[in-house]
């Protein structure tokens, strides 16, 4: 069995070898950035968001933190803090997933299917209950809005400008459970 900072390290370096771009922080390995893409045929389709990833030192036994940097309207997710209500991230987490399994998998099933019943922001679950074009709508108006291409470009560069990048924000990073 090989030690956490391996497995660490092996798993970053599996993601970077994938189509994701990833940006690390001060050449850490624990805090970088994904560009992670909607799913096809869905509402989130042609969007593309920046997440923050941060690996507690006992990965891949302690589930990673993430949130989405940019802005994105979705019942699971905290419109603000970007924080994700994924159970498989935070309750049901094992080391037998790992950070590839977050962007294929889990993040697109989140996105496809959202559950309004448990959510972070309660305007788009109640939104999608009882209105759900309005919903649809709200959702593509934020991904025209806050989710192009060129707006990860730049947040990218004022991320590299600003040398304090400062992902210890523990209320920021949490990852709440279903």
């Amino acid at each position: 069995m090989s030690s956490p900072s391996k497995r660490r390290d092996m798993d970053v370096m599996k993601l970077m070898m994938t189509d994701y771009k990833v940006e690390t922080i001060q050449d850490s390995v624990s805090h970088f950035f994904v560009e992670f893409k909607g799913p096809a045929n869905s509402l989130y389709s042609g969007g593309v968001w920046r997440v923050r990833v941060e690996l507690p030192d006992a990965y891949p036994y302690k589930s990673p933190s993430i949130g989405f940097v940019n802005s994105i309207y979705h019942p699971n997710i905290d419109e603000r803090s970007g924080s994700v209500c994924l159970d498989v991230i935070n309750q049901t987490w094992s080391p037998m997933f790992d950070l590839v399994n977050i962007f294929e998998v889990f993040l697109p099933q989140l996105l496809l299917y959202p559950n309004p019943s448990d959510p972070l922001n309660g305007e788009a679950a109640a939104m999608m209950m009882r209105d759900r074009e309005g919903y649809e709508r709200k959702v593509k108006e934020h991904c025209e809005r806050y989710a192009k291409a060129d707006d990860i470009q730049s947040q990218q560069e004022e991320a590299s400008d600003d040398e304090d990048v400062d992902m210890s924000s523990d209320d920021e990073m949490d990852v709440e459970g279903i």
